[in-house]
């Protein structure tokens, strides 16, 4: 029973590091929503040296020309490109305008102003997930590692169970608050970076695991800490039986404890006492009614 504690002991503690490593690595990267935004083509500028897909060159040096829409019109170009970008909690980046690299930008400034107080609230019990699980794998720890009683164990135990489970429980208000801030952004949001599509991304799924790998770590946890204690309180039981019986076995020594138990075990009337059976026990005779027992003749002389 002690190794198959040890077992739930280890497999608790790796879904708290499973879900701790999860947790920050969602949270660190801006990966939580991913898409693309229908942005005008720019004009471009400098040397012809390649093609360049992401503007439109035009040959006039006045930018105001008339003719300019007449000649995206005749010539088939797109006016528009799709640029990509991706979101996370703290930064929203997209693709530059020579489409190399990312230009990132604070989310709250895009968080519509009426939400950023909820943005905020999502942050904070962002980070209180992580300290919550942290402790909990801490506790974990230390009742693995130190030498204490079975007492002392049960409440590390107790404790660990429960900052997880409450860890969980705050992770996964936040993840629910980020998403319905998101979508209010896409559709109250500014202008400029209104996406046209958009999905969730990897950073978001590793946010869920982690709420996953959180929970089992709990429910483990308090899996074995109850069980512990149904072992303990059964244990005790048994102890406790064991001890009344040897205690009225002691009892039982003494003869004036044996008779009365002789005397409450014997029949209170004659009534209850057995019936003999058909067949008279041993050499034991049965006389009739006006039966003559035979008694041997004796004679006088022998007496003399």
């Amino acid at each position: 029973m002690k190794i198959a504690r040890q077992r739930r002991a280890y497999l608790a503690l790796a879904l708290n590091m499973v879900a701790l490593t999860f947790a920050v690595s969602a949270v660190s990267t801006s990966y939580w929503c991913e898409g693309t935004r229908k942005v005008v083509k720019p004009f471009c500028a400098g040397p012809v040296t390649v093609k360049q897909t992401y503007c439109i060159r035009f040959n006039s040096s006045n930018l105001n020309d008339s003719r300019l829409v007449q000649y995206i019109w005749e010539t088939g170009e797109d006016k528009f490109i799709m640029r990509k970008f991706h979101t996370g909690i703290w930064v929203s980046c997209e693709q530059s305008v020579n489409m190399i690299g990312f230009t990132c930008r604070n989310f709250l400034e895009i968080a519509p102003a009426h939400e950023r107080g909820v943005l905020w609230l999502c942050i904070v019990a962002e980070c209180l997930y992580i300290s919550l699980l942290s402790m909990g794998g801490v506790l974990m720890c230390a009742e693995m590692c130190c030498r204490c009683d079975l007492m002392n164990g049960l409440k590390m135990n107790a404790f660990a169970a429960v900052f997880t489970a409450l860890s969980g429980l705050l992770g996964m208000v936040a993840h629910m608050m980020f998403t319905t801030i998101f979508q209010l952004s896409v559709s109250l949001g500014p202008e400029d970076w209104r996406p046209k599509t958009w999905d969730y991304s990897w950073s978001y799924l590793l946010a869920w695991s982690s709420f996953a790998a959180c929970m089992a770590s709990a429910v483990t946890t308090l899996n074995r800490y109850t069980k512990t204690i149904i072992e303990f309180r059964r244990k005790r039981r048994v102890l406790e039986k064991h001890l009344r019986l040897e205690e009225k076995l002691l009892e039982l020594h003494s003869p004036a404890q044996l008779w009365d138990v002789y005397i409450s075990t014997a029949p209170a009337t004659t009534e209850d006492l057995p019936e003999p059976s058909g067949k008279p026990p041993g050499d034991s005779v049965v006389l009739e009614v006006g039966d003559k027992p035979d008694v041997p003749e004796t004679r006088p002389e022998e007496h003399c």
